[in-house]
C-alpha cells in the first residue's frame, strides 16, 4: 500500500510541476507560464465562444485576446522592435478563433523573441510611451502585468460559459 502512495504523489507531483513551469523563475518564467495558459484556454474555448460577451458594450472573449495580441505588439515596440503593424480596430475585424489564435501566438513570441535579445544594461535604457520616460524594464513589467490582468478576465469569461481552465482541472 505505501508503494502505491508514493507512487500516487510522485505522479501528482510531476503533473503539478508541469502545469506551474515557470512559476516563481523570474521574469521569463511567468512569461512562459502565463503565455501558455493564455493559449490553453484559448485553445479550450469553443469557437462559438469568441464571440460572447458578459454584457453590451464588453469586449467579447475573442476582442479581449486581440486586445492582448495587439498591445503585446504595441508595448514591445516602446522599447525599439520593429513589429507588424496593427490596429486597435483589429478587436472587433480578426474574429475567428483560428485568426484569434494565430495573433495571439504570434504577439506572445514576439514579446519572448525580443526580450531574449536584451543585452545586458539594455533593462535599464529610457524609452518614451504617453509623454513619460520610463524604463525597458518597466516596459516588460507592463505587457506581463497586462497579460495577466486580462488572463484573469478570461477565466471569468470561461467559467461564466461552463469552461474549466485546463490547467486547473483535476487529474
Amino acid at each position: 500500500m505505501s508503494k502505491i502512495l508514493l507512487l500516487f504523489v510522485l505522479l501528482s507531483a510531476a503533473t503539478l510541476h508541469a502545469q506551474d513551469e515557470g512559476l516563481w523563475e523570474g521574469y521569463d518564467g511567468e512569461w512562459s507560464l502565463v503565455s501558455r495558459q493564455l493559449i490553453a484556454l484559448a485553445e479550450a474555448t469553443p469557437a462559438d465562444k469568441f464571440s460572447w460577451r458578459p454584457a453590451p458594450g464588453v469586449r467579447s472573449t475573442g476582442e479581449v485576446y486581440m486586445h492582448i495580441a495587439i498591445a503585446n505588439f504595441y508595448l514591445v515596440s516602446v522599447t525599439g522592435v520593429k513589429e507588424p503593424a496593427v490596429s486597435t480596430t483589429m478587436e472587433k475585424t480578426v474574429t475567428s478563433k483560428t485568426d484569434v489564435i494565430d495573433w495571439l501566438k504570434r504577439s506572445l513570441d514576439a514579446v519572448a523573441a525580443a526580450r531574449a535579445q536584451l543585452k545586458p544594461g539594455d533593462l535599464q535604457r529610457k524609452v518614451k510611451i504617453y509623454g513619460k520616460v520610463v524604463t525597458v524594464d518597466g516596459m516588460y513589467l507592463r505587457i506581463i502585468v497586462h497579460d495577466n490582468e486580462h488572463e484573469g478576465q478570461l477565466v471569468a469569461y470561461a467559467r461564466m460559459n461552463g469552461i474549466v481552465p485546463p490547467w486547473s482541472k483535476p487529474n
